[in-house]
């Protein structure tokens, strides 16, 4: 099958197209600045951006599925409207190219106005999307455990920096944490399966958690030990992302849309996704594990890069 990843050099895009080569799919990546990307042997190459209406649109010419993976997030404030925009110059080109289907990956939640700005950005894109004539299949994950997820990231950075936090009420809200393979498992089982064309499935791993039980947990296994976690009830939750983008190596243009959302229960209902898929669901220690090691493979490799090798 011809398919088209976009978001490739992203968290999840970048673990996908491996899993999509190795499953004999024919593989092309679209990416913003050919110069500055290093794909894995197999995979096309396009450049395109987007927010720029008709640059990308050579790029869909023959493809079958396409996998929408981008948000702008790290753009800034106005990284809804960007959304708003890249979704629907890719869905017209989309629709121009005669595309099959497309593969979505959205954010869980109730749509009411409970959703935080960047949880309805998520679901606003979907609804975007939804309108091509192409068949959308939805996936909605809450966060996604794995080395590189920036959710993850700030996660691990917080246990291992402060012994003690101040944290707003949010911590006691509930979660439903996924790891990346079992992600990537969905994202690639789907191509199989015609019969989930226009269906949305929510995806989650085995335990449902609240970010204190997250944070604690992540310190016993990184061995820095349980954080005292103590609610400030007034702390709101632009305060805590200005702790946040402080403490961590997190961007403060992430932290905050990813603080907000943490206000908003996120628990998936992966009845109907159980049914559908057979994705063994990867506990949270287990997954945590996994992104240390990757981790530390990726800062170990890093290092002998700067090095010019272990043997210099």
């Amino acid at each position: 099958m011809h398919v088209l990843v976009t978001g490739a050099t992203g968290f999840v895009g970048s673990h996908l197209l491996p899993a999509l080569l190795a499953a004999g799919h024919s593989v092309r990546a679209l990416v913003r600045d050919r110069s500055e990307y290093d794909p894995p042997d197999g995979v096309d190459v396009v450049t395109g951006d987007l927010l720029d209406a008709g640059s990308f649109d050579a790029g869909l010419d023959g493809v079958d599925v396409a996998y929408y993976l981008v948000h702008s997030m790290r753009a800034g404030s106005d990284y809804a409207e960007r959304d708003r925009r890249a979704a629907r110059n890719f869905r017209r080109a989309a629709d121009e190219a005669g595309v099959d289907r497309v593969v979505y990956l959205g954010g869980l939640g109730e749509d009411d106005e409970t959703l935080s700005e960047h949880l309805r950005s998520r679901r606003e894109v979907e609804f975007i999307l939804r309108d091509g004539e192409y068949d959308l299949t939805t996936f909605r994950a809450a966060i996604i455990i794995g080395a590189g997820s920036a959710s993850f990231r700030m996660i691990r950075e917080l246990t291992t920096r402060l012994p003690v936090m101040l944290t707003p009420r949010w911590v006691r809200t509930d979660c439903h944490p996924i790891a990346i393979d079992d992600v990537i498992s969905y994202l690639v089982d789907v191509l199989d399966k015609p019969e989930t064309a226009g269906e949305t499935y929510e995806i989650g791993g085995p335990e449902v958690l609240t970010y204190a039980e997250i944070l604690k947990q992540t310190g016993r296994l990184m061995g820095a030990g349980e954080p005292t976690i103590v609610p400030i009830p007034v702390l709101t939750p632009k305060l805590s992302a200005y702790w946040v983008a402080l403490m961590t190596d997190v961007p403060s243009s992430v932290a905050r849309p990813l603080i907000h959302g943490l206000k908003t229960p996120v628990v998936a209902d992966t009845e109907a996704a159980q049914a559908q898929f057979a994705v063994d669901p990867t506990s949270f220690a287990d997954a945590v594990r996994l992104a240390l090691s990757e981790s530390r493979s990726r800062d170990a490799a890093r290092v002998a890069a700067a090095t010019g090798g272990a043997g210099r």
